[in-house]
C-alpha cells in the first residue's frame, strides 16, 4: 500500500516510518529541512521536502506521491519542555491550518483513508475514566488555542465527506525522543506503543476517534484494542 505521512522525522514519525515499512508499504514521508532528507531515506521511505501551510505545492506532492492512506503527524513543539508554552500558538496553526491543507490535499488526490494523532490530556473533568464520547474542556484560558486546534483537527478529519477519518487521541509520550524516559503519572503512552497504533490504523478501524494511551484508569482505551488491535505494552526492537 503507497502512504504519505506527513511529518516523517517527528518524535513519532521517525518510529513509525520503519514499521510501515517493515509491513511492506511504500512510504513517502515528509520534512520541512532538507537537512533531514538523508534521515528519511536511510528509513526505507521516499523524502518529500514540503511546508505544509503552502497549500499549492502540498497538493502536488500528494497528488504525485499517489497515496491509498494519509497520516497526519505533524506537531511543531519544542525539543525543550520549559518552551512548551510559546509552541502553542504555532503547533494549533499546524491542527488548524494544516489539517486542512492535507485533508484537502488527500481529497484531491483520491485518497479515501486518513489517519490523524490528536491528544487525550484536554477531557473536560468528570467522574471515571475518560471515553471518547466525552466532551473536552472549554476552549478557555491559556489553552485555548490548544481545545481548538484539538476541536478544528478532530472535525476536518472525521467530519470531510467521503473520507474515512481515524483520530488518535494519544496520552503524554515517554520514551526515545520525547521530553522524558520515565512514564507521565496520567495517561502514559511510550512513543513506541503510539507509533504501532498509527500502523494499526492505516489497515484496521473504522472512522471515529479512539483514545490511545495506557490503562492507567485515567482513560477508557478498550476500543483502540478491540477495533485497532491497539497493545500499550508494544515497543520497537531497535532504539
Amino acid at each position: 500500500m503507497r502512504i504519505f505521512l506527513a511529518g516523517a522525522t517527528g518524535v513519532i514519525g521517525r518510529r513509525l516510518v520503519p514499521l510501515l515499512v517493515q509491513d511492506g508499504h511504500i512510504v513517502a514521508g515528509t520534512t520541512r529541512s532538507p537537512e533531514k532528507v538523508k534521515a528519511i531515506a536511510q528509513w526505507g521511505a521516499e523524502p518529500i521536502v514540503v511546508d505544509v501551510f503552502d497549500r499549492p505545492t502540498l497538493v502536488e506532492a500528494v497528488r504525485a506521491a499517489a497515496p491509498q492512506v494519509v497520516i497526519h503527524q505533524l506537531t511543531d513543539l519544542p525539543d525543550d519542555v520549559g518552551s512548551l508554552a510559546a509552541s502553542l500558538p504555532r503547533n494549533a496553526r499546524i491542527r488548524v491550518e494544516g489539517t486542512r491543507n492535507l485533508v484537502d490535499a488527500a481529497v484531491s488526490a483520491g485518497v479515501t483513508r486518513f489517519v490523524a494523532q490528536s491528544i487525550a490530556f484536554v477531557y473536560a473533568l468528570g467522574p471515571g475514566p475518560r471515553r471518547e464520547e466525552d466532551p473536552l474542556a472549554p476552549p478557555k484560558s491559556e489553552w485555548a488555542s490548544t481545545i481548538n486546534g484539538v476541536l478544528a483537527l478532530e472535525q476536518a478529519v472525521t467530519g470531510t465527506t467521503g473520507l474515512i477519518g481515524l483520530v488518535l487521541r494519544y496520552g503524554q509520550l515517554y520514551g526515545p525522543g520525547t521530553w522524558t524516559e520515565v512514564p507521565p503519572d496520567r495517561m502514559p503512552l511510550h512513543v513506541d506503543a503510539a507509533a504501532d497504533a498509527a500502523r494499526l490504523a492505516v489497515t484496521r478501524g473504522a472512522a471515529g476517534i479512539y483514545n490511545v494511551a495506557e490503562a492507567d484508569g485515567a482513560l477508557l482505551i478498550n476500543k483502540a484494542q478491540r477495533e485497532l488491535g491497539f497493545d500499550p505494552s508494544f515497543r520497537l526492537t531497535t532504539s
